[in-house]
């Protein structure tokens, strides 16, 4: 009797070693730099710090300036330009026949589900069971009121869904996500996963209820800004509830889980006329990227340069990675680790980031490219130089930064360092013309 016992012990020790791991890939929306306590934020966030205390923080994790890219560029793997994706996305973002991150995991095995924001096509016909979710739950369209849940007035304000039927519920936003979230995590039984959970806080506009208000540290002052910090902390209590449940059907362990934002914060009007009108506070918002130069929409690092943890206990040890990565890298990274090969070249414009993380592998020296709205500004990230350009053609406008000295971007070296700069121009028309070239192929 012993003898099996041991034995059944044996073989749940030899499964739980060799299955393919789940993931949870968790997106803020327009949370900035510093928004966060583990990074100077006003708003504790002890979740999200205890993550990053035990987990890995990724310091120079770069996204899109905006939301639809960088959703484009985390189901591809490839920059969002290459599909002509700029700008916040209502209309279909990807070709039909796109090899997606949850497409791809779901030919090797895995359950998926996206709990959260699309923006990826607004309409269902466009929506994320048509690009490999099995489940989806959320805004077909982009950030939403927090309690009724409609996008901007116009074609696509009717937008929360299950499954790509649209739906009236009642509750917070970040509440009914999370739930969501927790219910299907709650119902796995022994596949691997992919839970995608693209939250709206704390994209405007921010209205939280009385009791999360009441939480906010006496010291803010204002109605928005305490209306942001109560949304960020409940985004925290969020995070930390998905963890729980994670925890609680025993499936921690084995689950790598990321959080990190889709672009830096914001200091937009938050009761403006775009959306239909629910008793919102009046004033900008507080987003805050500091130290970093800039804001959402700009390619300068606060645009684009997030917080970012990456989570695996008793896999991944605790600590920093210094090194430059992209949302593009996180689909190879999780093809690999779930043993996906692609039938054909899927011109991945990311790198598998697992050799970095978990062996501490120096990375090769590499290029990051960014594009910001309309294609009004790129830049270029290649250490210690980082380049700038405004405008396209002649008339564009470049600056030149030494990104590792002077992460701020506070000193143009364009004009002392000439050849530097001829140097990064070429290698930054070289990715211009890939994104012609790609966008005409399509």
């Amino acid at each position: 009797m012993r003898a099996v016992a041991v034995l059944l012990l044996f073989a749940t020790w030899l499964h739980a070693a060799t299955a393919k791991p789940s993931f949870v890939f968790i997106i803020a929306d327009d949370l900035g730099w510093a928004d966060v306590a583990f990074h100077g934020g006003n708003a504790p966030t002890p979740h999200l710090d205890k993550l990053a205390a035990e987990g890995v923080e990724l310091t120079h994790h770069y996204v899109a300036p905006v939301c639809s890219p960088t959703r484009t560029g985390l189901m591809t793997g490839r920059c969002w330009s290459r599909f002509g994706v700029t700008t916040p996305r209502n209309e279909r973002a990807l070709p039909w026949d796109t090899v997606t991150l949850p497409r791809a995991l779901k030919s090797v095995g895995y359950e998926t589900c996206l709990a959260g924001k699309w923006h990826l096509g607004s309409k269902p016909e466009w929506g994320p069971n048509h690009f490999g979710f099995d489940h989806s739950y959320g805004s077909l369209a982009g950030g939403v009121g927090p309690w009724d849940h409609h996008y901007k007035k116009g074609g696509f304000t009717e937008t929360w869904h299950r499954n790509e039927k649209l739906l009236a519920e009642t509750g917070h936003v970040t509440d009914l996500i999370t739930k969501e979230a927790c219910e299907w995590l709650s119902a796995r039984k022994d596949a691997p996963f992919f839970l995608y959970v693209p939250f709206t806080a704390v994209h405007l506009p921010v209205k939280e209820p009385q009791e999360r208000l009441s939480k906010v540290p006496a010291r803010l002052q204002g109605d928005v800004a305490r209306h942001y910090a109560a949304c960020v902390m409940h985004l925290d209590d969020a995070v930390g509830k998905i963890v729980a449940t994670l925890e609680k059907i025993g499936r921690r362990d084995n689950t790598l889980l990321v959080f990190t934002s889709d672009n830096g914060g914001s200091t937009a009007e938050n009761n403006g006329q775009a959306y239909p009108p629910d008793d919102y506070p009046s004033g900008k918002l507080p987003g805050n990227n500091k130290p970093l130069r800039g804001e959402k929409g700009s390619v300068y690092e606060g645009g684009t340069r997030v917080p970012c943890i990456v989570s695996w206990p008793g896999t991944l040890k605790p600590g920093r990675h210094d090194f430059p990565v992209q949302i593009i890298d996180w689909m190879p990274t999780f093809s690999a680790l779930a043993s996906f090969k692609p039938e054909k070249d899927l011109k991945w414009d990311g790198t598998n980031l697992w050799p970095q993380l978990a062996e501490g592998a120096v990375p090769p020296t590499r290029v990051l490219y960014t594009v910001a709205p309309g294609f009004k500004s790129r830049a270029l990230r290649l250490d210690p130089w980082k380049l700038v350009e405004h405008g396209e053609g002649g008339k564009a406008r470049y600056e030149l930064y030494d990104i590792l000295a002077d992460p701020g971007e506070t000193n143009d070296l364009a004009a002392l360092k000439p050849d530097v700069l001829a140097t990064m121009k070429e290698r930054l028309a070289v990715k211009a013309k890939a994104d012609r070239d790609a966008v005409a192929n399509d």
